[in-house]
């Protein structure tokens, strides 16, 4: 389990994103980074109107992995159901104060919430329960930091995380100038320190979007190189933790990362694919979905989306032994439609052996057309996959 930074909380706003844009850590003595303290957390699961979900109990513990993810340490957990959503506090006014008494009785100091919540409900919330609140969005934001390790990704995580910060300088712009110990509403000619922060991330983002505009350029040069030479790509796609980099290292022999995490992996990898000592082409890895991704990533990382346009097949994989694994693969499809990606999809229905083949199942299964079933770990498992592939071509 990791504690939190004291540091980070008793940091003024402005220095915490001179930190991060510039990298000047020396801000932080090396006394101030090593205190750690623990705070006392509620982890808040909601069954909101809007979540259809059957199973919610499933979705409750994709919660606690998004969570543990993160190797945040917690105290305790609460679900609550609402019937419906309050627009300023997002959680209604009874649940609220068995909320905020709940909080009371059992010195919470911070509150993570399973669902995402708008820039003006998170500070009504901290406000009223008085405790610092975590969403939905800002759990996958640090869990994309961690997991990113290519530049590009670097790029488009650090693009998505100013925007949501960005959101959030609303309302802070006295908090701030308290910060800095300045007088009145003004740090110069005119201009407020929070609109100063704010043209501060702009022009970071700015900036940001250049590099990937060059990044952008060179994964162009190579896609044209591949569509020039006519070599067929097939693009693994799914949500995540669905097998995706397992079937990739299973098929083409590799040691991508594979881990039981979410988004283990945020990096497009590339291999030559290989069925019966045959090259079919070449496939790709890409980021896996989830649900209620938060807009800023969409948005950030369409430039290795954009990869899915040129595909030639896409392999949708489904873990099948994942009880909301119908609700999952809706997500996927729903976000390539989203995306405008319209290409042959095959669904493999990955992780077969940790289920029963029931009838229900197949039949279940037999609506997802075509479909093959896949294993990386029994004997034969990829051989419906592999058999595929051998007979598929390339569309004209």
């Amino acid at each position: 389990m990791q504690a939190t930074e004291l540091t980070r909380d008793k940091y003024p706003v402005y220095a915490i994103f001179i930190n991060k844009l510039f990298k000047k850590k020396e801000y932080m003595s090396k006394k101030a980074e090593s205190v750690i303290l623990h705070k006392k957390t509620l982890l808040l699961g909601i069954h909101a109107p809007y979540n259809r979900i059957p199973n919610i109990e499933a979705y409750y513990e994709e919660f606690l992995h998004l969570v543990r993810t993160l190797d945040v340490e917690y105290d305790d957990v609460m679900y609550m159901k609402l019937r419906e959503l309050d627009r300023a506090f997002f959680i209604t006014r009874g649940k609220l104060q068995e909320l905020t008494q709940y909080c009371q009785d059992n010195n919470i100091e911070q509150l993570i919430i399973s669902e995402p919540l708008t820039a003006q409900q998170e500070r009504n919330l901290e406000d009223m329960v008085e405790v610092d609140i975590i969403d939905r969005t800002k759990i996958i934001l640090d869990i994309f930091e961690q997991a990113a390790y290519s530049a590009e990704s670097k790029i488009q995580v650090e693009i998505a995380q100013l925007q949501y910060e960005k959101s959030r300088l609303a309302g802070k712009g006295i908090f701030l100038e308290q910060q800095r110990g300045v007088i009145g509403l003004r740090s110069g000619a005119g201009e407020t320190l929070k609109e100063r922060e704010t043209r501060v991330i702009e022009k970071r983002i700015s900036a940001l979007k250049e590099k990937l505009k060059s990044v952008e350029k060179t994964r162009d040069t190579q896609r044209k190189r591949r569509l020039n030479a006519q070599v067929p790509h097939v693009c693994l796609i799914g949500y995540t933790n669905a097998g995706k980099s397992s079937l990739l290292n299973s098929l083409t022999k590799s040691d991508v990362l594979a881990e039981n995490k979410l988004f283990a992996t945020l990096d497009t990898t590339t291999r030559s694919l290989y069925v019966n000592s045959k090259q079919v082409g070449i496939i790709s890895d890409t980021v896996g979905f989830i649900q209620l991704l938060p807009p800023h990533l969409i948005e950030a990382f369409k430039s290795t989306l954009k990869e899915l346009q040129y595909a030639d097949l896409l392999l949708h994989v489904i873990d099948v032994s994942d009880p909301l694994w119908q609700a999952h693969a809706n997500v996927v499809n729903k976000i390539l439609h989203e995306l405008k990606i319209d290409k042959p999809i095959l669904y493999v229905f990955n992780k077969i052996d940790k289920v029963e083949l029931t009838p229900e199942l197949e039949q279940e299964i037999s609506s997802f057309d075509p479909h093959v079933t896949s294993s990386t770990i029994s004997p034969g498992g990829l051989n419906q996959l592999k058999a595929y592939l051998g007979s598929w071509e390339k569309p004209d």
